[in-house]
């Protein structure tokens, strides 16, 4: 049976999800969204439920209003990577989501890595 691309992307982002659960170990989540104009990402706590430290290319002080390349998306790494130090967490669990680690998603992990998050 053909599955269309949305189809395709929910059972790769279940997939992602479901092996992050298995270990997780207490970690933050470091949540990737991206849309075609936006890039947002998300420090979760899934244990409280609580959004530890956010960043995404729609904040003004950030310079990337509307931008959804890779440069914006190596900005938005770094400011999270910032926002999680502020916040007291130095480890995190890297969720991609159904995005396919390549391209922005990938600038965004690796500039946060080299703020100082480890994943």
């Amino acid at each position: 049976m053909a599955l269309n691309k949305r189809e395709l992307f929910l059972k790769r982002r279940l997939r992602v999800r479901n092996k992050l659960r298995s270990i997780n170990d207490g970690r933050p989540r470091l949540s990737v969204f991206r849309s075609s104009k936006n890039i947002s990402v998300q420090l979760i706590d899934d244990v409280k439920g609580v959004t530890l430290a956010s960043a995404s290319s729609l904040e003004k002080d950030l310079g990337v209003v509307g931008k959804n390349n890779v440069e914006a998306a190596a900005k938005i790494g770094a400011a999270i990577a910032e926002r999680a130090k502020k916040a007291g967490v130095e480890e995190v669990i890297f969720d991609r989501g159904g995005f396919l680690f390549h391209g922005k998603v990938k600038a965004l992990a690796d500039a946060a890595r080299e703020g100082g998050l480890k994943f």
